[in-house]
């Protein structure tokens, strides 16, 4: 959209909104490893991008309509849920916060349904830089560079510009895909490009590693062998394919070896040995992690409007550290099967969007699968308030928008093309 206004000396000032708003939102991702301040620069940018979007008009595809009716359903009953409780602070900030995740997420559905292919680029490209940053400062901080690691690794654990490393390790996941799937399609040119590339996803990885979040190792590990399959269904010729596994055994030898040098540095294998366990201390036994969530689970049953925003740590002493229980403890039953729809729905979307030939099947597929990897990190963390969750849950049914208009296209160019004479 382009507005006009005429200039004192006779011309014309043009402003292209499409260009301002694809600029906003570059530096909107680019800054959304920085959550250790709030308001965050990410929230301050979002709003003043919010009312420049608005400015330039948009169009609501008729599939975002099931994530919204979704969303509105699970913070309707969220709000019944917290009534009792709008006296206590940290509840009301809690749903607050969770009303304002939910517009985020049908905002970027709304905006990544129009001009799909160029905004994913943008998310994609804004959210590797975003990923460097992040990993620099976090092994910046856990090697103590400039008394740093008092804010950057506490306990030892590399955190970076977050506030918890296993936020960390997780977010670093959707920056490393981007870089593996170029390689692994060949779309890296050059020994130059290869060297900066892999020795990107070497940063990215050392990050995620000194995280010693078990719960970003796992999804990192199992977001490479993902990724490496769909780019292999989707690689054409065996030439491609050949060479797509030539690159993922580089990867794959080059991480084994970078982490066979971690661990031989004595402070490494140490923490190391203590994080790879399964369980730790705080997860075993009745008023453990897991002997919490069992507990809660009778409760629950009998309180359809749940426990209350933030109420499960009154009962237990704890957070429930699962998304999924958390979601029925803090806004009931129908706020909770709300959210499992949502990850269930959202989850089937973009799979589809994956395999179905598109134009955005190859930037859909870093993005899915860099959400996917939250949904299963919810069974072992609460990843509700988790701003990145959103960003790319709404750039799944975004895209998925833009495919469909896509196909729309498609089919009425097929329709007005007048049939070829035998």
């Amino acid at each position: 959209m382009t507005f006009e206004q005429p200039m004192p000396a006779g011309g014309r000032l043009v402003v292209n909104y499409a260009a301002i708003v694809n600029a906003m939102l570059l530096l909107l991702v680019s800054l959304g490893s920085f959550t250790f301040i709030e308001p965050s620069p990410y929230d301050l940018v979002l709003v003043a991008f919010f009312g420049v979007w608005l400015l330039s008009g948009f169009r609501v595809h008729s599939s975002i309509i099931p994530l919204a009716a979704l969303v509105v359903l699970g913070n309707l009953m969220s709000f019944i849920s917290i009534i009792p409780w709008f006296h206590v602070d940290d509840s009301f900030i809690y749903w607050a916060q969770s009303l304002y995740l939910s517009i985020t997420v049908i905002f970027f559905a709304v905006l990544f349904g129009e001009d799909g292919l160029r905004r994913s680029d943008l998310l994609l490209r804004g959210y590797l830089i975003s990923c460097i940053v992040a990993a620099v400062v976090g092994v910046i901080g856990w090697l103590d560079i400039g008394g740093t690691a008092v804010y950057f690794s506490p306990e030892g654990r590399a955190m970076g510009p977050f506030k918890d490393p296993n936020v960390f390790g997780s977010y670093l996941i959707a920056g490393y895909l981007f870089l593996l799937q170029r390689m692994l399609l060949g779309l890296t040119k050059g020994v130059i490009g290869v060297t900066l590339s892999l020795a990107t996803i070497l940063l990215l990885l050392s990050g995620v590693f000194l995280s010693f979040s078990r719960g970003s190792w796992g999804a990192a590990a199992t977001a490479t062998v993902l990724m490496s399959a769909m780019t292999y269904y989707i690689a054409e010729g065996a030439g491609a394919r050949r060479r797509l596994v030539v690159i993922f055994a580089i990867v794959v030898a080059a991480a084994v070896a970078a982490l066979l040098v971690a661990l031989s540095i004595e402070q490494v294998r140490d923490v190391f040995l203590v994080r790879a366990s399964l369980s730790q201390d705080y997860d075993v036994g009745e008023t453990g992690r897991f002997g919490n969530q069992l507990r809660s689970l009778p409760m629950l049953l009998e309180l359809p409007f749940g426990m209350g925003p933030l109420r499960f740590r009154s009962f237990f002493g704890l957070d429930p550290h699962n998304s999924y229980i958390g979601a029925f403890a803090n806004a009931g039953w129908l706020g909770g099967f709300a959210f499992l729809f949502l990850i269930g729905v959202s989850t089937f979307v973009g799979f589809r969007l994956c395999f179905a030939p598109s134009p955005f099947r190859r930037n859909a597929q870093v993005v899915f699968i860099a959400l996917l990897m939250f949904f299963l990190q919810g069974f072992q963390i609460d990843i509700d308030h988790w701003r990145f969750v959103y960003l790319l849950m709404g750039g799944v049914w975004g895209l998925e928008a833009a495919r469909l208009r896509w196909l729309e296209k498609v089919s009425a160019q097929e329709q007005d093309t007048p049939p070829a004479r035998a």
